[in-house]
């Protein structure tokens, strides 16, 4: 019997790029893809009992709450999904001797940093988004010490609501955009997260030991307006871009204004590269014109 992943959240960024590249690896693993009907993270208290059904040998949990504005109202959503569902995904491994691999955020940390975010660097979330991640990490630390949380910032993808699409739509509406220029990243194209944890999963499989937390992104350092002006660029079109603070783009969360991460640890321990940023962005572009999104 071949070992079988469980991948939570199949119609968000990541859980679809994961479907697109399975059948590369049906001889090593089998796939379940699970959508909110059959394993709905807002219900804690089913959890379990959908695992029990599944009986996955590793998770890779991609679903998330991810309204970072609206999780400031919208608090207990993001609990239940982001952090106490998570726990008890982190329970049932734990009982069951099954490895789980949860997806996590640069908002963790404070965004005051300077130099890139070790895996060791204290955490201080800014908003409540963040915060409801930060609870899971814990949950599963308490639940499931061997778990396994990735960390990833800035996620993109040809499917779904993202920066790139949504920057591609505006720059084709309008003649002009204001941008932000003072919070500064990493942005990850969700196809290649998605390579890196199936290479992660092919590690564990083949014995290796792996540390409670990695982060993962494409390499290189950017800001906000940065990215927009690339993907003006790429894209070949001719908006005007203008840099601003976030002072001037008020939101009901605040941002972190650095958010890069080292992540040196998952490339040593797994021998997983890193695509430089400019380079994941350009395949992603070039997969949105060729399908006219």
């Amino acid at each position: 019997m071949l070992p079988v992943i469980l991948v939570t959240g199949k119609n968000g960024q990541l859980g679809w790029e994961l479907e697109q590249i399975v059948h590369a690896y049906a001889q090593q693993f089998r796939f379940h893809f699970t959508t909110r009907a059959e394993l709905d993270l807002t219900q804690p208290d089913q959890v379990q009992s959908a695992l029990d059904t599944i009986q996955p040998d590793y998770i890779l949990n991609c679903a998330a709450y991810t309204a970072v504005d609206k999780a400031e109202q919208e608090q207990e959503a993001a609990l239940k999904t982001n952090a106490h569902s998570v726990g008890e995904m982190a329970a049932w491994c734990e009982r069951n001797g099954k490895q789980l691999i949860s997806i996590s955020t640069d908002y963790v940390f404070d965004g005051k940093g300077t130099a890139p975010y070790t895996v060791q660097h204290p955490t201080d979330p800014l908003n409540y988004y963040g915060y409801s991640k930060w609870l899971g990490e814990q949950l599963i630390k308490e639940n499931h010490p061997k778990g396994i949380v990735v960390r990833t910032s800035w996620v993109y993808s040809t499917h779904g609501n993202n920066f790139v699409r949504t920057m591609l739509r505006l720059m084709k509406e309008r003649n002009e955009l204001n941008v932000v220029a003072d919070q500064i990243g990493s942005p990850t194209y969700a196809a290649d997260l998605a390579q890196a944890l199936i290479q992660l999963v092919q590690g564990l499989q083949a014995g290796k030991k792996a540390q409670p937390v990695y982060h993962y992104s494409n390499s290189g350092v950017i800001s906000w307006f940065d990215f927009a002006t690339a993907i003006r660029d790429m894209a070949g079109l001719t908006c005007q871009v203008n840099p601003i603070p976030s002072s001037a783009y008020p939101t009901p969360a605040k941002r972190p204004g650095y958010s890069v991460m080292d992540c040196s640890d998952l490339v040593s321990d797994f021998g997983i590269q890193l695509k430089p940023w400019q380079k994941s962005l350009g395949t992603c572009i070039q997969q949105l014109q060729q399908t006219h999104v």
